[in-house]
């Protein structure tokens, strides 16, 4: 025991002191804890989207990302999740005839839009020309970004055929045309991390009776 100016003070009385100040400091984390798990549910609200020609009503939390809708309420799980930030192109869908990334958009953001997933363009009895191509071009090794290639090579041939420019676009008044310059641009955002481009060229020029341009 150690006197000083009255005060005596043992070892077990400071360890004491100490267990008891980090009880009373640990206390309010908890509470916080305690309230933080009594929050109520996320909103949800009703949604009808139109997928694949089949119209469905599901009801979710209103910052489901259309990925997440199609994938875990409808369970069309060829739209793959890859990277979540828009960046790899895996999952591509068509909305009103035009390729997104359903990861960076909200699911209730599409009530009653035409949506086309992979599983929407064909099927393995019955495919589609794009997938046959990608077939007859080995225009995969993975696969896993291969739903998201297609469905962005079906569009990017409806974008040319459309008149949309694109960055590489010579003459922006002008009809664009299909070379492999304009398919390389316009896939860009699609990544295959297998490295199969020079094939899912050749399988979109075939589908789009083209050729392979320097």
């Amino acid at each position: 025991m150690h006197q000083d100016e009255g005060f005596p003070v043992s070892r077990r009385g400071v360890i004491a002191g100490g267990v008891a100040s980090a009880t009373l400091a640990a206390a309010p984390a908890a509470q916080a804890q305690t309230q933080g798990s009594a929050q109520p549910a996320p909103p949800t609200m009703p949604v009808t989207l139109k997928v694949n020609g089949r119209t469905t009503k599901i009801n979710v939390d209103t910052r489901t990302t259309l990925l997440d809708a199609l994938r875990e309420n409808l369970k069309l799980t060829g739209t793959k999740k890859g990277c979540d930030h828009g960046q790899c192109g895996a999952c591509t869908v068509i909305v009103e005839g035009r390729r997104i990334n359903s990861c960076l958009t909200l699911a209730v953001m599409h009530e009653g839009e035409e949506i086309t997933t992979i599983e929407g363009l064909g099927t393995p009895e019955k495919l589609h020309a794009m997938q046959a191509a990608f077939v007859k071009h080995d225009g995969y090794q993975c696969g896993y970004c291969t739903p998201g290639q297609i469905c962005s090579a079906v569009a990017t041939l409806g974008e040319i055929k459309a008149g949309i420019p694109s960055h590489v676009t010579g003459d922006i008044a002008a009809q664009p045309t299909v070379t492999t310059d304009e398919l390389r641009e316009r896939m860009s955002g699609n990544i295959c991390r297998c490295g199969a481009y020079a094939n899912i060229i050749d399988a979109i020029h075939e589908v789009a009776g083209t050729e392979r341009t320097a």
